[in-house]
């Protein structure tokens, strides 16, 4: 399963050279990430409501051509792995209207999120306790791009 997430840049995302901050790309590989467990049937509050996270657990970025204030832009997302306890994510950001099988993305990243346990912050199996989830990631996994 591909997704796609649209991103309006603001203002406050902007540094002084006009165009997006580089961190906050993360930011919107971040709004990917949730819209595709929403789309995949997993929205990310359930898996709260469950009792766990799934942060960050390594990012690697890379940027073509910067986004500015008021630009209109999509985040594509895939998960390209599963594991035990980490599910690894490629994404990539296009300015709307660029066809994503012709185009070069502006920025490109690859996340790594761990699922851990919410009150401990322990890394757990997604495997033994999400069972639903991986099978639903290890379906939905997709070539890399």
């Amino acid at each position: 399963m591909i997704t796609y997430t649209p991103v309006k840049v603001r203002y406050g995302e902007t540094d002084k050279m006009g165009i997006v901050y580089h961190a906050n790309y993360l930011l919107y590989l971040e709004d990917g990430r949730t819209d595709f467990l929403e789309q995949a049937g997993f929205p990310y509050a359930s898996i709260e409501e469950r009792g766990y996270l799934c942060p960050a657990y390594s990012a690697e970025l890379s940027w073509r051509a910067p986004l500015r204030y008021g630009d209109d832009a999509v985040v594509e997302t895939r998960v390209i792995a599963n594991g035990g306890t980490k599910t690894t994510y490629q994404q990539r950001v296009f300015r709307a209207g660029d066809d994503p099988a012709v185009d070069k993305p502006v920025a490109e990243g690859r996340v790594t999120a761990c699922a851990v346990n919410r009150d401990t912050f322990k890394p757990v199996s997604i495997k033994r306790e999400l069972p639903d989830l991986y099978e639903r990631y290890n379906a939905l996994i997709e070539p890399e791009a």
